[in-house]
């Protein structure tokens, strides 16, 4: 039988997911892929990039819009775990497809969001443009480019992530090979180095700005989950000058709040915030802690080479 579209995979994989407390998105594929009788031709068909087998592909896509509506819940990277609402449609909904999940006010936002082209920061954004792209009248160079700019957004997700799971030693040095990568402090020998210890005075690294050690950056790095407050970053100015430093970058997996990014505005000590989402596209840009895995060239007609001599 044909493989079937991702709306007709959404009751099975909920179905799955109700058979444990929590389960792995990739075991799903086979159990799809027997509920469903495909054939071993169709079990290996590729999407057109052949990144990815195409049932593994919609089932993926089938998961996140599941997520977007509430009826499954994610426990980590490929976990996931049905919520109540996800068990209150399988009892009661006699088909679960794009026009059911739209009943759901967090489903209708996204889709709202995406279809104004409107919509926040981060991750969800651009996804959310991949997900309307099926429904929108996009030409297939305008669906690639989307494509690709969710799957940077989600990569850029993933970092955050695991930039949250390591140590805050491992993270301050991370920070250090981003910044020494962008060109700060040239040799990496003596380029930069951490500093995080006990009475570190709020200074977590040192970087050289420049390959011949001319002036030094100062670097505050909190991998922490809450937004970064102006008190956090006041004490990181205090302690610039307590080095007498006139610069200091300030980086964090999470988020500044509003009254720190103006504080730094008020201040003559230049102080640079990076938060997650921008240290997390820095690491994609200068390839810290990722590698290229696909490579997609698009081409055109060359119209001088077919000019008469």
């Amino acid at each position: 039988m044909p493989i079937p579209d991702y709306q007709t995979l959404l009751r099975p994989l909920l179905v799955f997911a109700s058979s444990g407390e929590e389960r792995r998105v990739r075991d799903a594929y086979d159990v799809l892929a027997d509920a469903f009788e495909l054939s071993e031709q169709e079990r290996q068909t590729l999407v057109p990039s052949g990144q990815q087998y195409l049932l593994n592909n919609r089932a993926t896509w089938a998961v996140s819009y599941l997520r977007k509506a509430g009826l499954l819940e994610s426990r980590g990277r490929g976990i996931i775990a049905i919520t109540s609402r996800g068990r209150d449609a399988l009892a009661t909904a006699e088909r679960i497809d794009l026009a059911y999940l739209m009943r759901f006010e967090e489903f209708r936002d996204f889709r709202r969001q995406a279809a104004s082209g409107r919509s926040a920061s981060g991750a969800d954004s651009l996804i959310q443009k991949v997900y309307a792209a099926s429904d929108e009248s996009l030409t297939p160079q305008e669906t690639l480019e989307v494509a690709w700019r969710a799957m940077r957004a989600d990569l850029e997700s993933d970092l955050i992530d695991k930039m949250r799971q390591i140590n805050p030693a491992r993270f301050e040095q991370l920070v250090i090979d981003v910044l020494i990568t962008m060109g700060y402090g040239g040799d990496r020998h003596d380029a930069g180095r951490t500093v995080g210890r006990s009475g570190d005075g709020g200074i977590d690294g040192i970087i050289n700005e420049d390959p011949l050690g001319l002036d030094t950056i100062y670097l505050q790095a909190k991998r922490w989950e809450g937004s970064v407050g102006r008190p956090d970053v006041q004490k990181f100015a205090g302690a610039l000058q307590g080095k007498r430093a006139r610069k200091g970058v300030f980086i964090t997996t999470s988020t500044f709040t509003k009254e720190a990014v103006e504080y730094v505005t008020l201040i003559d000590t230049r102080i640079v915030l990076i938060d997650g989402q921008q240290l997390a596209r820095l690491m994609m840009d200068h390839n810290v802690g990722v590698s290229v895995a696909s490579t997609f060239e698009i081409k055109r007609i060359d119209s001088d080479y077919f000019l008469d001599d």
